[in-house]
């Protein structure tokens, strides 16, 4: 009798072994033998599933956008405004074991995207749905009288945050000695306590 194989499956276990090599061994060492062997399969079976290794890098790269997606659904159920954006920008910090695993998974596709307009095309569709994120919880903010200065555009004020953030997440990566995760998540609340006043 053959054996029953679970497709959609075995394309997230592809996934999952290539967000592991290039969260341990960087973006460069993603190739289709490394994942493959990560994965505990043969090259060939890759290529049953993905095209070429952009395909399986884009598809672990969404993924982790969806997983974030969903976890921060939960977060701000019940909530909207500055305690929503507080909730989103402090998600998008590497905060625990998990956000430090997704950061580095999203700063490896940074240079690969500067070379790919492939996969510059997929990050500047993902990172222009956080971008709509935040500037629509900032006209919640906005509306709700929670925001202290009317001068600043909601499109700078989004701006500022998300450069905030990707900096923020950088510096922790690249300077552990310098910054911590406590400093991150205090430099982002007083960044926001700012826009109270």
């Amino acid at each position: 009798m053959p054996k029953i194989v679970d497709h959609e499956e075995r394309r997230r276990e592809v996934m999952s072994a290539a967000r592991r090599v290039i969260v341990r061994d960087g973006i460069d060492a993603a190739t289709t033998r490394a994942i493959a062997k990560e994965a505990g399969y043969s090259n060939g079976v890759l290529a049953h599933y993905f095209a070429d290794k952009d395909e399986i890098l884009l598809s672990a790269l969404r993924e982790s956008h969806e997983r974030i997606r969903a976890r921060l659904t939960g977060k701000v159920e019940g909530v909207s405004g500055l305690a929503a954006l507080r909730e989103l920008l402090l998600d998008n910090l590497p905060l625990d074991a998990e956000r430090t695993q997704e950061t580095r998974l999203e700063v490896s596709f940074w240079s690969r995207s500067l070379a790919s307009e492939r996969l510059a095309e997929v990050q500047r569709a993902e990172a222009a749905d956080l971008r709509a994120a935040v500037r629509h919880l900032l006209g919640q903010a906005r509306a709700a009288g929670e925001l202290g200065n009317d001068d600043d555009s909601l499109d700078d004020l989004a701006e500022h945050l998300l450069a905030l953030v990707d900096g923020l997440s950088l510096h922790l990566l690249l300077y552990p000695d310098r910054l911590t995760r406590v400093d991150l998540e205090r430099l982002l609340l007083k960044a926001l306590d700012r826009l109270l006043r």
